[in-house]
């Protein structure tokens, strides 16, 4: 008689309050980035009425990430990682306050806004690894994807909230919104400062070069992994029409910055319904083909919505695109950290959201490109085209990614 797994109770991963005290730092500091971004992407458009310009906020915030990703990972495995989260969280913080102070005295030019995305692409790409790569330490493993689901659902719950309050605030006037962010930020502060479990592994006694270059030989050497997370890049890096919704909501769609912060609350909106689901019914088998099917969806909904001119129709298809994108990060996240040893998870962490970073800011930079060139519409749907030709590149490219079945059998060695 084969033995079955018993059932993991929906609520299995809350039961431990560091892992709750986790969950507010995400939903904080998650929302109060989202309602800068609004706001600075409104503010920068508003300026310059250059789509170009939309795509160096994107830039400006990802190349820190490059800059820094051989460090990032190996400072979040060396040292603690509540300490590490502290420090850049307090760094993103003086960040939105210096936003609130130059908008106070009256912003002129875009350059200094910039400038602060550059210390807030800073924080993030040390916040990043030390905030991601915490998760498995709060939970048991066994409840780990049930925790990777939560964590998403309350990561999508900001995505839905910050651009709309974001939207909204910014009616009030900018400095309204950054000094929302800046409260907020500084309440994720003190709340990581309140988590007790012991955020420190042990690092292996390697010469320095190799440490810092482990996550990427460690991902290079792991077709699962590699796949994963190179999936994402690539078709979202096409398929991301995010930094365009300043366009749409002004020009295409005609709804103002309120609509401006809907639109952007649309994809999490599908992406947090899913979310929760998974909470419930959790993937079960056939996990790849259904992460390649879910990115394909991806691809399609962007044709849709750069194709729309009707404000509901391009609602909707920001909705579906969220829920497919869902269901793609929910297995990438837990191939990514079931298959990396606790020692080595920060510097993969690392490594990852460079990934994820290319695929979202330098999407940005490469929306803003492509939309100068040929114009919004065709940028968005020749990105969503290129994604659907990523997704049957990398089917037949990565086939054991496709061919993974139950994420509980995923192992490290």
């Amino acid at each position: 008689m084969i033995d079955t797994p018993s059932p993991v109770p929906p609520r299995a991963a809350l039961r431990y309050r560091d892992f709750r005290l986790f969950l507010l730092v995400r939903f904080f500091s998650n929302v109060g980035h989202l309602i800068m971004t609004v706001a600075i992407g409104w503010q920068v458009y508003d300026l310059t009425h250059d789509p170009l310009d939309l795509g160096f906020v994107g830039l400006s915030v990802f190349l820190p990430q490059i800059i820094f990703v051989l460090i990032t990972g190996a400072v979040s495995d060396r040292f603690d990682r509540r300490r590490v989260a502290m420090l850049f969280l307090a760094l993103e913080t003086l960040a939105a306050a210096a936003l609130l102070i130059l908008t106070i005295h009256g912003l002129t030019s875009v350059h200094p806004v910039f400038a602060v995305l550059v210390a807030t692409g800073v924080a993030r790409a040390f916040l990043g690894p030390a905030l991601q790569s915490v998760v498995p330490l709060l939970v048991p493993r066994e409840h780990f994807p049930n925790a990777v689901a939560w964590s998403s659902t309350v990561w999508q719950i900001g995505v839905i909230g910050g651009p709309a309050i974001g939207g909204f605030l910014y009616g009030f006037g900018p400095s309204v919104v950054y000094g929302l962010v800046t409260l907020m930020l500084l309440a994720s502060v003190l709340t990581v400062s309140r988590i007790t479990t012991k955020l420190k592994t042990h690092s292996e006694d390697a010469p320095m070069i190799q440490r810092l270059t482990a996550g990427i030989r460690y991902v290079w050497s792991r077709p699962v992994i590699l796949g994963a997370i190179s999936l994402d890049l690539f078709a979202v890096l096409f398929g991301g029409a995010t930094a365009l919704l300043p366009i749409y909501a002004r020009d295409i769609l005609m709804v103002g910055p309120t609509g401006l912060g809907i639109l952007r609350s649309a994809p999490a909106l599908g992406a947090a319904i899913c979310a929760l689901r998974l909470t419930r019914h959790p993937l079960k088998r056939r996990a790849g083909a259904v992460m390649f099917s879910c990115v394909g969806g991806f691809g399609l909904t962007t044709i849709v919505f750069g194709l729309s001119s009707n404000f509901w129709l391009s609602l909707a298809a920001l909705v579906c695109l969220g829920a497919c994108d869902m269901i793609s990060v929910y297995v990438r996240q837990s191939l990514v950290q079931l298959w990396t040893p606790d020692a080595m998870r920060g510097r993969v962490s690392a490594v990852s959201l460079v990934f994820i970073g290319a695929s979202n800011e330098l999407g940005e930079f490469e929306s803003g490109v492509t939309a100068s060139w040929f114009g919004t519409v065709p940028a968005v749907v020749i990105g969503g085209i290129g994604t659907l030709l990523v997704v049957g590149l990398w089917a037949w490219r990565f086939h054991e990614l496709r061919k993974v079945d139950r994420l509980e059998d995923a192992h490290h060695s």
